[in-house]
């Protein structure tokens, strides 16, 4: 499950970050549904305003403990609270964006929710680096509304108790930044998905269909305490998978998670709200009839999943 900067670090952000993880969105969660997925981060690359007077650092660190209710990346919602260290920033033409979870940290967690001390998955990770094409090749390669261009990636990797339970998904393709006219921070990407583990999913060791993705930030407002206010969202839209053929009617070629998240942050502590919605989360159709060997259920992927944290940057 799994999300940071007014002047966002290229908007590169996935909103991927803290709070919840609610990034990873090719995370699926396990055939048996013994081990849940972390899910996907809430990458989002949003830092406190910059003095420009002062060298600000390129690469910047939090840990953030989030809680986590309702998040759909299989068909039984997991509640959660986590620990999560996420890191971004840019060198030259490298963008750089990732977090690393601690599932169910406190061992606090409803009934379909394992992590670290439960043998559930002890490590969850998503890592979202881009490099400009524009810098490499020394080249004003922007035109129209599209400012510059990257090659994109994101690798998701979820250690997992079990090899039922373990992921490991990388999409990669070519990305841009938009340019709004506006206070907007807009970024896009389109990937194709390499699946190697998924869950035991049938579609393993496969190239597995596509995401295509839009970031989007806007600064709301700054305050005399020295905090800022703002909104990050993010939406990713996977499609083309072959899991609806080759694994039967409960699952789906296409699945949308769209999240929305406001940050409250000073120079160090951060606070953050998020709500993020689901559509046939982690490619489960919502409404199934399915059955992991603890009894039949009707599976639920769509809906609501919130997510609350406090962290602090370094």
């Amino acid at each position: 499950m799994s999300m940071k900067k007014i002047k966002v670090a290229n908007v590169c952000f996935t909103l991927g970050w803290a709070l919840l993880p609610l990034a990873a969105g090719a995370a699926q969660a396990p055939a048996n549904g013994s081990d849940s997925a972390q899910g996907e981060g809430l990458s989002y690359e949003v830092a406190p305003p910059v003095d420009q007077t002062k060298a600000a650092p390129w690469y910047n660190q939090n840990f953030t403990l989030i809680g986590s209710k309702d998040i759909s990346f299989g068909p039984r919602p997991s509640d959660d609270i986590y620990l999560e260290y996420e890191y971004f920033g840019r060198k030259g033409p490298f963008e750089l964006y990732g977090y690393i979870d601690a599932p169910k940290i406190l061992g606090i967690g409803n009934s379909h929710d394992s992590g670290v001390w439960d043998k559930g998955s002890p490590l969850f990770m998503e890592h979202e680096p881009r490099i400009s094409i524009d810098e490499l090749t020394g080249r004003k390669l922007g035109f129209g509304p599209f400012k510059e261009f990257y090659v994109a990636f994101d690798w998701i990797y979820d250690l997992g108790h079990n090899r039922a339970g373990r992921a490991n998904t990388l999409y990669s393709g070519f990305g841009t930044d938009i340019e709004t006219h506006s206070r907007v921070n807009l970024s896009a990407n389109l990937y194709a998905r390499r699946q190697w583990e998924n869950y035991g999913a049938p579609n393993e060791n496969s190239w597995d269909g596509y995401r295509a993705q839009l970031k989007y930030i806007v600064p709301i407002d700054k305050y005399s305490n020295g905090a800022s206010l703002t909104y990050i969202g993010f939406t990713n839209f996977d499609f083309g998978s072959d899991l609806h053929d080759q694994a039967g009617p409960a699952r789906t070629a296409n699945a949308t998670v769209s999240t929305n998240v406001l940050l409250y942050s000073f120079t160090h502590l951060r606070f953050m709200a998020a709500a993020r919605h689901f559509h046939n989360g982690g490619n489960w159709k919502d409404g199934s009839e399915l059955n992991f060997g603890d009894g039949p259920f009707r599976g639920r992927s769509d809906g609501w999943g919130y997510y609350f944290g406090v962290g602090y940057q370094f």
